[in-house]
């Protein structure tokens, strides 16, 4: 297959694309899918730089999120979802507005669906678009870099089964995070598999530079574990159980304990800090020492988030978005 060439099977292909003040990121995405499906849906989550106009001008079907309701990825894909209910495709690519897809990406999912009707949605590498230019861009890269094969999760660009995603009511509206991997726990319940494919899938541009982009980034897995592990913690799933409780341990009751013995008994306790290099070595035996290093320091940016989503279903009080661009 040559590149911008459309899938030349009888199957129905259509593609749902997310996003807010992409600019120039969401024009080079929608341009490029365009050759390549049967429809778009931009859906649109309160941009105020011409995304809607220049979506439409690529001729992409624009939905716009009403602005009284609170923005979620999840709830923007369940609308593009929506959008397709009056002519349902059998295969629908979402995507992220700040990524582009792979030419020869759709050849390679589709067929492998249509050969494995149990399949209900597949995903492939995402890389970054300029790894080298930041830090914080290698770590990004360095994580979407997952094993082939039968899979737990996929991420927020992945070819899914019409049938299969509507058939578990798509997304959950209300997760500001982690909303693909609690959709793969309802599609694996539903007897539907989920595999990661040794493709080139999406170029994607996080765009960090600085510390605390990572460090909000970082603070929103910490909550979509713990709010994913409160959804579907008990067995066989328990999902995200072990990160969850990772986080917490090393994040705070692992420096919250050392400094309060220290304090409340003797100053030796402060060696309890030595766990956090040993655990970087350890680490590094496997990966990059610096990810090692940021592995570990993440672990207090995911333990401050896993207890907003605590404390907020205490006080039972809605958290809103955690953004990092």
């Amino acid at each position: 297959m040559g590149n911008n060439t459309k899938i030349d099977i009888t199957s129905s292909l259509a593609a749902v694309v997310i996003g807010r003040n992409e600019g120039a990121r969401l024009i080079a995405g929608l341009k490029r899918l365009g050759p390549l499906v049967d429809r778009i849906v931009y859906v649109d989550s309160g941009s105020s730089d011409g995304s809607v106009a220049a979506a439409l001008d690529l001729g992409a079907e624009v939905v716009e999120l009403d602005l009284d309701t609170p923005f979620t990825a999840a709830r923007a894909r369940n609308a593009g979802l929506r959008h397709l209910t009056d002519n349902p495709p059998e295969f629908v690519q979402f995507m992220d507005g700040d990524c582009l897809l792979d030419p020869d990406w759709l050849h390679h999912a589709t067929l492998a669906m249509i050969e494995n009707p149990n399949w209900g949605a597949v995903a492939g590498r995402r890389r970054e678009i300029a790894p080298e230019r930041t830090l914080y861009n290698r770590l990004c890269d360095a994580e979407w870099d997952t094993p082939v094969g039968p899979a737990r999760a996929i991420g927020g660009d992945a070819l899914l089964r019409h049938q299969a995603l509507s058939g578990i009511g798509g997304y959950r509206d209300s997760l500001i995070a982690g909303e693909e991997p609690e959709m793969c726990v309802r599609l694996r319940a539903a007897g539907w598999e989920v595999h990661r494919l040794p493709y080139e899938m999406t170029l994607h541009d996080a765009d960090m530079t600085r510390f605390g982009q990572w460090w909000n980034r970082t603070r929103r897995a910490g909550f979509a574990f713990a709010e994913g592990a409160a959804l579907h913690g008990k067995p066989p799933e328990r999902h995200w159980v072990a990160e969850t409780r990772r986080a917490l341990l090393w994040g705070a009751v692992l420096p919250v304990g050392a400094i309060v013995l220290a304090m409340a008994i003797h100053p030796v306790f402060l060696l309890l800090f030595m766990a956090y290099p040993a655990q970087i070595l350890r680490l590094s035996r496997r990966m990059d020492p610096i990810r090692a290093a940021f592995t570990v320091l993440g672990k207090f940016p995911e333990a401050l988030g896993a207890l907003e989503f605590h404390i907020g279903k205490v006080l039972r009080r809605r958290t809103g978005l955690i953004e990092y661009k």
